[in-house]
């Protein structure tokens, strides 16, 4: 008999966040759906920021880790004409000013976006997640304290224009930019350094993350949408993580149950071309192939048994072998049909 909040459950669901909830609320949302209290998410996402989500349910959150650090891609509405205290449209407008008419030229504002590929230093919202001295900034910021902040280096790695609109009511113009950035980037701060740099206060006015690692749009549902379906969501975590795998054999999968290593000489590594969870469909052995690179020193790889993931494992170069990352004694669902 489970635990009171343990559902038996072990899976990744994508969800399409909606605008006016946290991260948080998602999830809560989830452990009610899944009744499971072992839920959690890899990613956050302000209220006012829409789109994908990824949510590990029940001995899945062990994932996590492996799910940070992944570059994003977002669709924003930079709001030129105001600034905020929050760099975005939750805050309070600090200042105002009239917006340049060269903003609302397109050639200018294509060739100012597309010129903000490359690295930068980028320093964080005051009004952010981030830890200073074990206390959070956005936390500090509301209590009136001074935040250190230190500037993060950061790239952005395309930069798209995809329109110009204007608010004459708010005395507002809108460029819809379209971005992908490496991890740690805050699309906030882009608004806010852009207005900067215009000479004109800005802030986000909307934003929606269409891609979080190999997590799309297309993979996620609406909450609605899984309070219907449930389980029936669930995502091949073998597909997101884009790690080489192996299908164990009854001999493999009892040493990896109990942690023990594998030599290399054992391992048949497997690789199949991405094509998204959503794409995949049941063709859950589509396009894959034996891998003929051998594995590198510190390689992170997926070990699959029964049809689920059961572990993480890493490559020694020194020892020859496999060692175990993570295992899953409850394995981890590869999703409805596969």
């Amino acid at each position: 008999m489970s635990k009171r909040g343990e559902s038996g459950l072990s899976l990744l669901v994508g969800v399409d966040k909606p605008a006016g909830m946290s991260s948080h609320d998602v999830v809560n949302r989830c452990r009610r759906i899944f009744g499971e209290r072992r839920v959690g998410h890899t990613g956050t996402l302000d209220p006012l920021a829409t789109g994908a989500l990824l949510v590990c349910v029940g001995p899945a959150t062990r994932l996590d880790a492996f799910f940070t650090g992944h570059d994003k891609k977002y669709q924003v509405k930079v709001a030129f004409g105001a600034a905020t205290e929050t760099d975005d449209a939750a805050g309070s407008v600090t200042r105002t000013a009239p917006v340049p008419d060269r903003l609302r030229d397109v050639a200018f504002a294509r060739e100012y976006v597309e010129s903000l590929v490359g690295e930068h230093s980028q320093l964080p919202p005051v009004y952010s997640a981030l830890k200073v001295n074990g206390k959070k900034a956005c936390d500090e910021a509301r209590k009136g304290n001074v935040i250190d902040l230190q500037p993060r280096s950061i790239r952005i790695y395309q930069a798209v224009l995809l329109g110009i609109e204007e608010d004459l009511d708010a005395g507002l113009v809108l460029w819809d930019v379209e971005v992908h950035v490496s991890k740690g980037t805050y699309v906030r701060s882009i608004a806010r350094d852009m207005g900067l740099a215009l000479g004109c206060p800005a802030h986000v006015a909307a934003l929606r993350r269409t891609q979080a690692g190999r997590l799309s749009l297309v993979d996620c549902v609406s909450l609605e949408t899984l309070e219907q379906i449930g389980t029936r969501a669930s995502l091949d975590p073998v597909l997101l993580l884009g790690y080489r795998f192996l299908f164990a054999d009854e001999a493999q999968a009892a040493k990896v149950a109990n942690g023990n290593p594998l030599r290399a000489s054992e391992v048949r590594l497997c690789c199949r071309p991405y094509v998204g969870p959503a794409a995949a469909l049941c063709a859950c052995t589509s396009g894959v192939r034996e891998s003929k690179e051998p594995p590198s020193d510190g390689e992170v790889v997926a070990v699959i048994a029964g049809n689920k993931l059961v572990a993480l494992y890493e490559y020694s170069q020194d020892r020859r072998q496999f060692h175990s990352r993570c295992v899953f004694p409850v394995g981890v669902s590869r999703g409805e049909g596969i």
